[in-house]
């Protein structure tokens, strides 16, 4: 009449693991694990015989011929405990499989135990033996975490329980009554005493033969690990992949995590991991700055996406998630500042503006559009006519202000999106100089969408999920669509490529000697500072900011950190400890296998302006407006500045848009690549009348070395040239701050 009831729900839960993928993308070392408790639940029949037979041989040597209960126990328990000796239960295997499995809790009363007996000789006769002891084993906890045979045998001695000596599962039998008391790492003595017994019982019971048990040895156990699955930086992996599962298609709950035993195989790939946490503690270290340290409310946030397919290969969401659960990367939103004017850089070229396109890069200028305020260059430095090219290299603002005017705010908003940002964004004047906040893992998504050529893929954390039984519950979708043209994605990516090559990334971006395109951001008062950077195989962003001592919101980054020229305590701009953040860890990611073949952007196309956009997406332009105070005079136009680097098509287009008319002339140069412009004359920001000829000076590379010594010098480029190519060379100033 007795109903055997379920067994309860913590022993049936298993443990999920979550796994780093490995070079290949396939399953690696883990990197943690969700349970209700820690459990792996395997079968009876892949276990050696003499594990099980060690627990039967110290718990209850009757096992395989009682009917579950032993009426001889039973009694001298009970005599004993009549007697006021200290409690005994006098359980076999079978009662206490039914204790743990079915009742869930330990039984001490005599009406509970009455209840053990006979469920214990309810389940002896409708289990087979190897079904309760495989139970049995798969229940009990051995310490350390630990449990279940699986658990416990790596948790001991990192291997899985059907690979365990006879030594190492006597041990773990022997310490069943009081595993984290016997625990040879707590008490070795007692540990060995009872491993012993384990042996000699086995021998005694027919389990073991002496010459075996002779042969014997205490075995060494490996290093306690603590429970520490969300501490430090890899706490911000697992709660990206916990919230992940979350969401749809797989909704799979918290609970449902902790019980059901998934494998989980995430996009982290383990070396790069390191090397970014590595790199975000040298910050807080002082080790990226020479032991200068930074204010220890500064919070810095890196990510590495693969352009492919959005995975994210490396995260670092802060230093330690147990004393910060805000991550840094995927749920801050900060002030985009520069690193949004790539996206009106986009808009224009979309609608037809070419990288020659000049404009005027006056500082404290007056635009219709802004009202009342004016537009501001980072420490108010003015700029003559200038290319769109070489007004990105420096970040010009009132460049930028100029040209969201002609593509309007709203469709920087729209190219902002279907890059990959995600964060609520406004339309109005200022926008294009990253007055919205966003977070950096759009930020790094939004620039692979760059780095793939206009295709973009929603970034992930999670690859595969395998449910215990082997079947595949979840793998990774193809979110791929096409936003931008690859013509205007080549383009993009030279424009940004002169930012390393010649503005804000040149000190600690350039050395790494690859192609790489990237934007610093630094926002009004310091308050967010970046490095975004790219080549055709990976997206990296380094996202810098400063929380306030009380409330909320950001506060000035407090100086620390050295320039390059060794001047302590410089304001923190995206050019400073972003950029030399993302240099120090992209280093080392070049050296790895998988990443260290330099691969080359794709070739410019042969774009010139077009009286209408590009049919890959919808023009929003509206007529040109040219700024109040800096209009230029009909009869007298400049030479536009920034030409020097600029290939000779390019430099042709900027001279003919402002009125001038180019004519060329070639020299040697060793530091200017062939076909770029070494100078200008007259050089860029004279005035000159309208129509006025402008001899460009293109560079045929380094002069060849004579197989005979010449008779008379050959002629070099004249003193005035050699003079422009440097003054062209512009100033060597951060990239421009932000507006707000």
């Amino acid at each position: 009449m007795t109903d055997v009831p379920d067994a309860n729900d913590d022993v049936k839960a298993q443990t999920s693991t979550v796994y780093y993928a490995d070079e290949d993308g396939k399953r690696g070392d883990v990197m943690g694990t969700f349970a209700v408790q820690p459990r792996q639940i395997v079968e009876y029949s892949t276990l050696p015989e003499y594990v099980g037979n060690a627990v039967v041989a110290i718990e209850d040597h009757s096992f395989w011929d009682n009917s579950g209960v032993s009426v001889e126990a039973l009694g001298r328990a009970f005599l004993n405990n009549i007697k006021g000796g200290s409690r005994q239960g006098g359980s076999t295997l079978t009662q206490q499989y039914v204790e743990r499995y079915l009742v869930g809790e330990t039984t001490t009363d005599y009406v509970g135990k009455a209840q053990e007996v006979l469920l214990a000789l309810k389940i002896g006769r409708e289990r087979t033996k190897p079904e309760i002891l495989g139970g049995y084993l798969n229940t009990i906890y051995f310490g350390r975490d630990s449990y279940g045979i699986q658990v416990a045998a790596q948790s001991y001695f990192g291997v899985d329980a059907k690979d365990l000596t006879v030594s190492q599962a006597a041990l773990l039998a022997g310490i069943i009554p009081s595993p984290n008391n016997w625990d040879p790492a707590v008490d070795p003595a007692r540990a060995e005493q009872r491993w012993n017994t384990v042996l000699n019982n086995m021998v005694t019971y027919g389990f073991l033969d002496a010459s075996e048990r002779a042969k014997q040895e205490f075995p060494k156990t490996i290093k306690v690990k603590k429970n520490q699955k969300y501490a430090g930086a890899q706490g911000y992996l697992l709660d990206m992949v916990k919230r992940e599962l979350a969401k749809e298609p797989l909704q799979i709950d918290e609970d449902d995590l902790n019980r059901k035993g998934y494998q989980i195989l995430t996009t982290i790939r383990k070396p790069m991991q390191a090397e970014i946490v590595r790199a975000g503690k040298s910050v807080y270290s002082g080790d990226l700055t020479n032991g200068d340290k930074p204010n220890s409310r500064l919070k810095v946030g890196m990510a590495t996406i693969d352009p492919s397919d959005g995975a994210i290969l490396a995260l670092y969401g802060g230093k330690d998630f147990l004393k910060d659960q805000y991550n840094h990367v995927s749920l801050d939103a900060i002030q985009a500042a520069s690193t949004f004017k790539p996206f009106t850089l986009v808009a224009a070229l979309e609608d037809g503006i070419p990288l020659s396109k000049t404009f005027s890069g006056r500082s404290n200028m007056e635009l219709k559009s802004w009202g009342e305020k004016k537009v501001v260059n980072f420490g108010g430095v003015s700029y003559p006519w200038v290319s769109l090219k070489y007004a990105t290299e420096q970040s010009i603002n009132s460049v930028y202000a100029q040209l969201n005017d002609i593509v309007t705010p709203e469709k920087t908003v729209e190219t902002a999106k279907a890059a990959g940002i995600t964060t609520p964004l406004t339309a109005n004047p200022a926008n294009v100089l990253g007055t919205d906040a966003v977070r950096p893992l759009d930020m790094a998504s939004a620039y692979a969408t760059f780095a793939a050529q206009g295709v973009h893929h929603d970034p992930f954390v999670v690859r595969q999920v395998v449910n215990p039984d082997g079947t595949e519950a979840y793998n990774a979708q193809d979110t791929s669509s096409k936003r931008f043209d690859a013509d205007i994605m080549a383009e993009t990516s030279y424009a940004l490529q002169q930012v390393v090559e010649n503005g804000s990334g040149k000190d600690w971006v350039k050395p790494l000697g690859r192609p790489i395109a990237g934007k610093t951001g630094t926002s009004n008062e310091n308050k967010s500072a970046w490095f975004v950077g790219y080549t055709p195989q990976l997206a990296t962003v380094v996202a810098l900011s400063q929380t306030p001592k009380s409330g909320s919101g950001w506060e000035r980054i407090d100086e620390f950190g050295y320039k390059p020229s060794g001047i302590k305590n410089a304001e923190i701009t995206g050019s400073s400890v972003p950029a030399q953040l993302w240099a120090a860890y992209m280093a080392k990611v070049f050296e790895m296998p998988q990443y260290k073949e330099v691969v080359d952007f794709p070739d410019r196309p042969n774009l010139r302006p077009t009286s209408s956009p590009a049919p890959s997406r919808t023009s929003t332009a509206k007529p040109t407006q040219e700024p109040t105070q800096t209009q230029e005079p009909s009869a007298e136009v400049r030479v536009p500045g920034g030409l020097v680097g600029a290939l000779q098509a390019d430099a042709f287009g900027a001279l003919v848009d402002a009125g001038l008319t180019p004519q060329v002339t070639q020299a040697y140069s060793s530091s200017v690549p062939k076909g770029q412009v070494v100078s200008t004359d007259p050089s860029g920001g004279a005035r000159v009348p309208r129509g006025s000829v402008v001899t460009v000076v293109v560079s045929q590379g380094p002069k060849p070395k004579p197989t005979n010594p010449p008779q008379t010098p050959n002629p070099t480029p004249s003193a005035t040239a050699q003079g422009a190519s440097r003054g062209e060379a512009g100033p060597d100033r951060p990239a421009g701050r932000s507006g707000g």
